[in-house]
């Protein structure tokens, strides 16, 4: 997660400061979209996924909150 978040500092320092909020929160905006859509259409998928390999729950969580984390960190930017 470090690496991921090093990696979007240094692109966020090719703009000025008074549009990185402006960037953090589309980004932010487009990921949320993104998983959404994935969500939707693979729901069922999911569904089966947990109930046929309960193993898979704490892996799911573990990618849930790495990407709640990201968001976070994409919204703190100052």
């Amino acid at each position: 997660m470090s690496q991921i978040q090093s990696l979007y500092l240094q692109f966020l320092s090719n703009f000025p400061v008074n549009v990185r909020p402006v960037i953090s929160i589309a980004l932010a905006a487009f990921l949320v979209y993104s998983i959404f859509k994935v969500v939707k259409k693979d729901f069922v998928f999911l569904i089966a996924l947990i109930v046929l390999l309960p193993a898979s729950v704490p892996m799911l969580q573990n990618v849930w909150q790495g990407t709640v984390i990201f968001i976070q960190f994409l919204l703190n930017i100052k």
